[in-house]
């Protein structure tokens, strides 16, 4: 009897452990997923600043080349280390991303004023 109570024992601890990694992948899988859905969105916004740039200061001063280097950088970052990065180190980067994609709305909104002042 008490080795069949130390085996359900066993089994239980096993199936916790196991649920326990799946529910860690789980998050790391939703965190890359969350990265790359920033980054996409943030490579849509950028695509379109940049003709809306363009247009006002023509390519010279055009700072989504910056933000596009960047954004670049970021996804080679995940290509190589996203299956081994931490929780932590994908919020950073989501964050990263983020944080980009508010000083583009801010330089749109700039442009949007300028253009405003000129009409």
């Amino acid at each position: 009897m008490s080795t069949v109570l130390l085996l359900l024992a066993i089994a239980a601890i096993i199936t916790g452990l196991a649920l326990a990694v799946r529910r860690r992948s789980g998050r790391r899988k939703n965190a890359v997923i969350q990265v790359l859905d920033a980054a996409d969105a943030l490579e849509e916004r950028l695509r379109t600043a940049r003709v809306e740039i363009e247009a006002i200061v023509g390519s010279d001063q055009n700072p989504v080349r910056d933000a596009m280097q960047e954004m670049l950088r970021q996804r080679l970052w995940l290509q190589q280390h996203g299956p081994d990065a931490s929780l932590q180190q994908l919020q950073v980067v989501r964050d990263s991303i983020d944080a980009a994609r508010v000083r583009i709305e801010q330089q749109l909104v700039q442009i949007d004023r300028a253009r405003a002042l000129l009409h």
